[in-house]
């Protein structure tokens, strides 16, 4: 990846996803003129150096569909893609399954990963390595980020199906976001967490998150990894969070202040001292929030940038 920014650190900072339904739906990001894929990228990337690719989640994108990426954004953008769901310990439905793997196992179940066929499985990995190639040969893929289910607690399992995901993605840097309670528990497993992050070359994933919910996990400080931090803003929306919502747009509908934005860009510039490239996705993505908030943050981090030059 190339330096996007004159800054001693890279701020890369950005939104989860360019194309949520009720920004596009707002009106209130893109221009009235900017109405194509291509035209919302672009604008996108004129505006942020970061985005965190979202239906990659959903469904393995094809190559061709990701080649477009790279090619409507300038050099130094930066796209940190979402592993698949079915990777992340999620149930996944067999209907957004390639059409071959679907017809194999028959469309409309909802399987796990381990219950899946290993030919099967292995195969799901190879288009998911193909799909980042577009990205990873132009410079423009930054972490491969696997956000796991929050029914995923603390287990060696996990960590040796971690150690797995590793092996099917060689050459790639991964960021690992636990929303299991049990991985923070105590100050003991944290600093065992860490470790283990530390130890298998993985990014650990900060949670700005909603407090004072069963699935609540704190935000932890910590960098894990020499080149790479990553924050990830979901709001702090504990009502919405702690009960069903009909999309993730309505579970994590919030608005940072002026306040906590200044207090959240002090502390993550504390920590994108420490590495080459700093990440900050802010995943409150109801309506155009999560763009107002970015750029916000981004301005809150150039005076920290000026306060820490003057003292120099």
């Amino acid at each position: 990846m190339e330096h996007p920014a004159p800054f001693p650190f890279v701020p890369l900072v950005g939104t989860a996803s360019w194309t949520d339904k009720t920004l596009l739906d707002s009106g209130k990001f893109y221009p009235e003129s900017v109405k194509t894929p291509e035209a919302r990228l672009r604008f996108y990337a004129s505006q942020f150096n970061l985005v965190e690719v979202d239906t990659s989640y959903y469904a393995i994108p094809s190559v061709t569909t990701v080649q477009h990426w790279a090619e409507r954004t300038p050099a130094g953008f930066v796209f940190n893609v979402k592993a698949f769901s079915l990777f992340t310990g999620q149930w996944t439905s067999t209907d957004v399954l390639p059409r071959d793997i679907k017809q194999a196992l028959g469309a409309g179940r909802r399987m796990v990963y381990k219950e899946m066929d290993a030919q099967l499985r292995e195969e799901l990995w190879k288009r998911f390595a193909a799909c980042l190639v577009p990205l990873q040969v132009n410079g423009k893929l930054g972490l491969v980020h696997f956000q796991f289910s929050p029914k995923v607690s603390r287990h060696k399992a996990v960590i040796e199906h971690i150690e797995h995901c590793l092996q099917h993605l060689p050459g790639h840097t991964l960021s690992i976001e636990f929303r299991h309670p049990s991985w923070w528990e105590n100050d003991a497993v944290t600093a065992d967490t860490l470790a283990m992050l530390r130890s298998l070359g993985l990014v650990h994933t900060i949670v700005d998150g909603p407090q004072g919910t069963p699935h609540s996990v704190p935000a932890i400080w910590e960098a894990t990894h020499p080149d790479h931090a990553l924050l990830r803003l979901h709001g702090r929306n504990a009502v919405a969070y702690g009960r069903p919502a009909k999309s993730a747009a309505e579970r994590f509908d919030y608005a940072y202040t002026s306040e906590e934005l200044q207090a959240l860009a002090k502390q993550f510039d504390r920590i994108a001292r420490s590495v080459k490239y700093a990440h900050a996705l802010f995943n409150n993505c109801m309506e155009d929030k999560a763009q107002l908030n970015a750029k916000e943050f981004l301005e809150a981090l150039k005076i920290c940038l000026q306060q820490q030059s003057g003292h120099s």
